[in-house]
């Protein structure tokens, strides 16, 4: 398992987020990394995707891959 240190992490929500403090939050981390967190736990674990990662979540998002049915 791997571990970073994430405290200088710049965190942000959505700008659809509506300011609700239930929402994920994401940062832009080293070597083009994303860290992903429960804005209600911001001191609990973080999810790390690489940029290959990243990047087909957000594509299987754009493309409904996610949708509920």
């Amino acid at each position: 398992m791997n571990s970073a240190d994430l405290s200088g992490a710049q965190w942000f929500k959505s700008s659809r987020s509506s300011g609700s403090k239930e929402c994920v939050e994401a940062a832009h981390l080293g070597e083009g990394k994303v860290g992903v967190r429960d804005s209600k736990n911001p001191t609990g674990p973080a999810l790390m995707f690489t940029p290959g990662e990243w990047d087909a979540f957000l594509a299987g998002a754009k493309d409904g891959e996610f949708d509920r049915l």
